[in-house]
């Protein structure tokens, strides 16, 4: 993760600390040793510890607590410098161009510090806090009558290995409080390895609905962020991964789908391993997914990614909801734009196609604990036949 863009963060570090001291200290204080060691020691902390996370072989350290704190401290020792630098440098030149008397950047550039650490502190102490139970009804034109006002419960992208228990056990206990048809999990059960999931069997095995509990992995659930592992190693993680899901009563889906029936009607249950463009994993076969289901059936598709909807789902099938994660909604809103939105089109929310339809879930948790503006969710879907 960090060996991925450790020069950037690196530049980020020194860079803003040098035109400070330059522009702002240097000549306006008289700094003694200690004072200008104080001044330098945060940058090269950070430098030295960029340094020693870029080394590591995975994706991210065993010890996930620390390395959180490390990226807290990036986000309250190196941004608000950068953010004030730009601002500052910005100022310059405008105050170039229209002979202003004063750099004005420096004065924005303050109120951007501010703005930033509300943003982190508020994300980082109380947005993994919340917890929204969003309700969406959808309609169909094909929905078989006998499931006209079946409810789906739906969550996703739990990342176990940095979920609190007391969050955990709240998602749960509202999920059962809606006393749902069914419960789809739509991926991520794990950040990088089964060894995470163990403690929250407990819990999770309390999710009851009438029809079961519906699983698919996401990307997080296979073995790609742990490069280094040799194939044997890799394929018998996986194998916990998903040996664990069947282990709490959940039905995983792997490319296959089970058929639903109330009376004489059906609806079919399919569930795709992780549709993704690189780097992340293609397991998905669409074919093998839907094999035996007719033309006919009503199909909810459980698939991690939701740039598979409009890729292969909508093009290839006829598979009327599509329920994804993935996402997380960048776990961030600001003034109602989601960084997710420069990354695909869907990414948090109902989306439609005539008489097709794709929910995208924000997720419950993440691999970083942090949400702005962007709770945590359990989503309840009433399925109902539209009365046109």
């Amino acid at each position: 993760m960090i060996a991925r863009i450790f020069f950037l963060i690196i530049l980020a570090a020194l860079l803003p600390d040098i035109y400070i001291y330059r522009r702002y200290l240097r000549h306006r204080f008289d700094l003694g040793l200690w004072q200008r060691l104080l001044w330098w020691l945060p940058g090269a902390a950070m430098v030295a510890l960029t340094l020693v996370y870029a080394m590591i072989d995975n994706f991210a350290p065993d010890n996930l607590t620390w390395f959180n704190i490390y990226l807290f401290m990036l986000g309250l020792v190196v941004v608000p410098k950068v953010l004030f630098v730009l601002s500052s440098l910005m100022g310059r030149l405008v105050r170039r161009v229209f002979g202003l008397r004063r750099n004005w950047g420096n004065y924005v550039g303050l109120l951007l510090v501010l703005w930033q650490l509300y943003v982190l502190f508020t994300g980082s102490m109380i947005g993994t806090d919340r917890l929204a139970v969003n309700e969406v009804t959808i309609e169909f034109d094909d929905l078989p009558a006998a499931f006209d006002g079946y409810r789906i419960a739906q969550f996703s992208d739990i990342h176990l290995g940095s979920m609190r228990t007391e969050l955990l056990e709240r998602a749960v206990a509202e999920i059962n409080k809606q006393h749902p048809d069914l419960i789809a999990f739509t991926g991520d059960i794990q950040n990088m390895r089964p060894q995470e999931l163990t403690r929250f069997a407990p819990v999770l095995a309390r999710l009851k609905a009438k029809d079961g509990v519906y699983s698919v992995l996401g990307n997080h659930d296979y073995s790609q962020y742990m490069p280094k592992l040799d194939e044997a190693h890799k394929r018998a993680n996986e194998r916990l991964t998903r040996s664990f899901q069947t282990s709490i009563g959940w039905n995983l889906l792997l490319n296959d789908n089970r058929i639903i029936r109330r009376s004489a009607d059906s609806i079919v249950v399919a569930g795709e391993e992780n549709d993704g463009r690189p780097p992340f994993p293609q397991k998905a076969d669409l074919g093998k997914t839907l094999r035996g289901v007719s033309a006919q059936s009503f199909v909810v598709m459980l698939q991690h990614n939701p740039s598979a909807w409009r890729r292969s789902i909508l093009p290839k099938s006829k598979a009327q909801l599509t329920l994804s994660g993935h996402t997380h909604g960048g776990q961030a809103s600001f003034f109602g734009w989601r960084p997710t939105e420069l990354l695909g089109r869907e990414d948090a929310g109902l989306y439609r196609e005539g008489n097709r339809a794709l929910y995208v879930s924000t997720g419950l948790g993440g691999f970083v604990p942090f949400r702005f503006h962007m709770d945590p969710e359990v989503v309840v879907i009433t399925l109902k036949k539209s009365r046109n």
